[in-house]
């Protein structure tokens, strides 16, 4: 078979991702708390950027001449854009040359007192967070109050270096004595001993390689030591967890009633101790949507707490009106460069903004009942339902209500959480969201008789009395996902 060249034309078209226009998207993405700090650096690295003053005029709705921002062959100047989208007439009246001189004149002098400061502007010390120590230096800390040589201490810090957050070495211990270079200056039973200093350190169990090692260190010091518990621990775990008490009745000779008796110990042991000792930095959510009820119907405002309102700096307009296009070309296409970055960024952020405020309008209109009466009531919806109803894409509202959250009279919820698919509306029956069918199940078993738990099956039968229609292997999937054992698990001898 012969192979043939060829040349062919062919039109298409293409969506192509300019960098505004990736910018925008990204601004989508993002969260109040990562905006505003995106919003700080920008205004860092693009001089043409200014925050409004206090009183001063907004342009939000003033038209921000897009049109020669997209142009590629053409030269942008200041003239080009709307004046009231610049800047504000009140700013007509400033001396920019005296502004200019004030500002040189204070940031050279650092260490000038500004006056007095009153309590009021005092920082408030309760919203001071003191960084929390790790849980290696807090093992640490009192391994230095150990009576140790210098090997055995350097072995312990060894150790101690190379357990998780949740208390668990990341490599086993004959590794990590091997590796460490101590199998020279210990015997391994020495070493043995320091790794067991290391897990009766606070909080025990710090150290252990497994499940079994923690709950033997735990076990080791505990007040009711048993050794019925240890060999519970090392042998029967599984049958605990499956509530098989016949068979470890069996093996241990031990009546059911103690076995039971003393499996409650271990409700006093932590499976992962390192999680006792917080290290990690403290992160607060916060709103990008508030909803409050107004005259009986819950209405949606926007957070802009902290956004600051942007504008192009009229100093930088005049610089580029009075740089010489032939001389300083290398500068005008600097400041026109950033003139158009800016205008950019603050249309973007004004967008940004109208997306939520429509978005989450769409998601309150159609869940007012949720906002009344709570949780029971949400309706199914997915993000096609709201993407219809304000015209956009799945995708777009699909990136503005991620990692966003939503505070209402009845708590804090994030975006995602308002979208369900229907469940049970199939031969007849209602539509309920996920959620919804979650808290049914949880609530029915909740209130079954723990002699006679309910099946699943039996679970999905009282449900289709209410008209909620769903098959066993759906009512097992929300139930597994809820973190509920079977029926036969859940059964009280």
């Amino acid at each position: 078979m012969a192979v043939k060249l060829s040349q062919n034309l062919k039109l298409s078209q293409n969506l192509m991702m300019t960098p505004q226009l990736q910018q925008a998207i990204k601004l989508l993405t993002l969260n109040h708390l990562e905006m505003t700090d995106m919003i700080a650096n920008e205004m860092v690295e693009n001089p043409m950027l200014e925050e409004m003053r206090a009183g001063e005029g907004s342009s939000d709705n003033t038209d921000y001449s897009l049109e020669s921002l997209e142009s590629n062959g053409k030269e942008a100047s200041a003239q080009d854009f709307n004046e009231d989208t610049l800047v504000s007439k009140q700013d007509d009246s400033i001396d920019w040359q005296q502004y200019v001189d004030s500002y040189n004149a204070t940031s050279s002098q650092p260490n000038m007192a500004s006056g007095p400061v009153s309590p009021d502007e005092m920082p408030n010390y309760e919203n001071m967070v003191s960084k929390g120590m790790s849980l290696a230096e807090h093992l640490e800390w009192q391994l230095r109050m150990e009576d140790l040589s210098a090997d055995e201490l350097n072995l312990a810090l060894e150790i101690i270096h190379n357990i998780n957050d949740d208390g668990y070495l990341d490599t086993t211990f004959d590794e990590l004595f091997e590796a460490s270079g101590f199998v020279e200056k210990f015997e391994r039973e020495e070493a043995l001993d320091v790794l067991e200093l290391v897990q009766r350190l606070d909080p025990v169990g710090c150290g252990s390689e497994n499940l079994t090692d923690c709950l033997l260190a735990q076990a080791r010091i505990a007040e009711e030591r048993s050794p019925l518990l240890e060999k519970i621990i090392r042998n029967h775990l599984t049958d605990l967890k499956n509530r098989d008490f016949k068979k470890i009745e069996a093996a241990t000779g031990v009546s059911q009633e103690h076995i039971e008796e003393t499996a409650k110990l271990l409700h006093n042991f932590h499976p992962k101790p390192g999680r006792l000792v917080s290290s990690g930095d403290t992160h607060y959510v916060t709103p990008d949507v508030y909803v409050v009820e107004v005259g009986g119907e819950f209405v949606v405002q926007v957070n802009d707490d902290g956004i600051p309102r942007l504008r192009i700096s009229k100093l930088y307009q005049d610089m580029l009106n009075s740089v010489d296009s032939l001389e300083n070309k290398e500068a005008k296409d600097f400041v026109q460069e950033k003139l158009k970055s800016a205008l950019w960024l603050i249309k973007s952020i004004g967008n940004r903004q109208k997306t939520i405020e429509r978005v989450a309008n769409s998601i309150v209109k159609k869940q007012q009942n949720f906002f009344k009466k709570g949780p029971k009531h949400l309706k199914p919806m997915v993000l096609k339902d709201v993407a219809n109803e304000i015209g956009m894409h799945e995708s777009t509202v699909s990136r503005v209500t991620s990692n966003k959250y939503m505070h209402t009279p009845i708590g804090m919820f994030e975006l995602k959480y308002f979208f369900n698919t229907g469940i049970g509306g199939k031969n007849g029956g209602v539509d309920v969201a996920g959620e919804v069918l979650k808290l049914k199940i949880k609530e029915l078993i909740e209130a079954e008789n723990p002699k006679k738990p309910l099946s699943d099956q039996k679970i999905a039968d009282v449900l289709s009395r209410e008209d909620v229609k769903v098959a066993r292997r759906t009512v097992a999937k929300y139930r597994e996902m809820l973190g509920i054992l079977s029926s036969a698990k859940r059964k009280v001898k």
